[in-house]
């Protein structure tokens, strides 16, 4: 008997995929916008060991195009959907956030501000001097300024002479950007946009209530802290770090000399990141290796391993907020995401240390295959589809993420 082929729809235009191409993990969400509600209904999901990621950056070409071919396979035939392109995100201790300040003069003659001025504006904000190796991967305008009349959120409409913006641009290293476009293009696949991973997260886990009072989003994944600052609705700063999930593993496996997997599995079973969170001490075994006798081990001696590591990443959040000058302007605290928020213990932790509101932030997704994307470590995948709704291009773009990325190469 012939197997039948299966049916593949095209991807179309109301239909985008999410790449989250981590450390630990690969996650392809395909998803599409429902017309009568505007909810968010998830299509498919493909997951896959990631290998060839180090603290975010691509270190081995094969093993990363294997990880992404294999996720978005699994993505395809889950969804029905023939994958042929994708939004993805970007992270890595060699992301850079920076001020600028641009302006422009109104020429025409009923002085009114246009859209098209609003991206002449930010357009010059890209003429700022930045080292030959850095690449700009966003332009977030933080006020605008009209005749001298600052906080202004959206100038369209107003009437000027003189138009000035304070924009945070947020850089990335040349090659990184490049080593990431080439695994996705191996595989077959566009990028229709690239987004710094807590970004893309805060449209997943944040309310816009929060991002308005002020709150701090701390995205830990398995190899990178993300961190995204939020004030008035904008982006205020950004950081990166590469103390994160596989260092709490690493120590968990030198600690009870077990193997890599071994200290991941035990980890999220019995990991606890406080010692006051374990409400009933248990003792487990772990299978001996190469014929030795099982391990004993207690949650209490697990918990010893972890929370000094746990103490120093949100050690190394708070002095990171501190730099930012908002250790006091954060009325909506901290909001935890990626998959090491779910430690046990985590969040008491955190508040004791940050002195603030802490919560878990999950994403927010409905109909479909929601229910198994409703976790923390695909914050920034249901994020990047998110983003992506959000951002679709016109018919006829003016320069695509990929042009600018060309563009950049011929200059360079």
């Amino acid at each position: 008997m012939v197997k039948a082929e299966p049916h593949w729809r095209e991807q179309g235009a109301d239909i985008v995929v999410g790449l989250d191409v981590g450390t630990t993990k690969v996650c392809a969400l395909v998803a599409q916008r429902q017309p009568e509600t505007g909810e968010l209904h998830i299509l498919g999901i493909g997951t896959a060991p990631s290998e060839g990621l180090n603290r975010g950056v691509v270190v081995n070409l094969e093993k990363t195009i294997a990880s992404i071919g294999q996720a978005i396979e699994q993505a395809e035939q889950r969804s029905g959907i023939r994958i042929e392109r994708v939004t993805v995100g970007i992270a890595g201790d060699h992301v850079r956030a920076q001020q600028t300040h641009s302006v422009i003069t109104i020429p025409n003659p009923t002085r009114e501000i246009t859209a098209a001025d609003v991206a002449r504006l930010l357009e010059d904000a890209r003429s700022v001097a930045l080292p030959p190796d850095r690449f700009i991967v966003h332009l977030i305008p933080q006020e605008y300024i009209v005749d001298g009349q600052d906080g202004i959120t959206d100038p369209v409409g107003m009437s000027g002479v003189r138009v000035e913006a304070r924009v945070c641009i947020i850089t990335a290293l040349v090659t990184a950007v490049h080593n990431l476009q080439r695994c996705i293009e191996r595989v077959g696949l566009q990028v229709e946009h690239i987004v710094l991973q807590p970004l893309a997260s805060s449209y997943a886990v944040l309310e816009p209530e929060e991002k308005e009072v002020g709150v701090a989003l701390v995205d830990i994944g398995g190899g990178t802290t993300d961190i995204a600052i939020f004030e008035e609705g904008v982006v205020r700063y950004t950081a990166v770090f590469g103390i994160a999930g596989r260092q709490i593993t690493d120590d968990i496996r030198r600690g009870l000399g077990i193997i890599a997997a071994q200290a991941e599995e035990i980890k999220r079973t019995y990991g606890h990141a406080l010692q006051e969170s374990i409400l009933h001490d248990e003792v487990f075994f772990i299978p001996g290796i190469g014929g030795r006798k099982p391990m004993e081990v207690s949650k209490s001696l697990l918990c010893q391993i972890i929370q000094p590591r746990v103490e120093e990443l949100l050690e190394f959040v708070l002095a990171e907020i501190h730099r930012a000058g908002y250790l006091n302007r954060l009325p909506a605290g901290v909001v935890l995401t990626g998959g090491t928020a779910l430690l046990r213990g985590i969040d008491e932790l955190a508040q004791r240390i940050f002195q603030m509101p802490v919560k878990i932030g999950f994403p927010s997704a409905r109909g479909g295959l929601a229910a198994e994307v409703a976790h923390p470590m695909y914050s920034t995948a249901v994020g990047l589809v998110l983003f992506a709704l959000e951002h679709q291009r016109p018919k006829v773009p003016k320069r695509s993420f990929l042009q600018r990325l060309r563009a950049f190469f011929e200059d360079f």
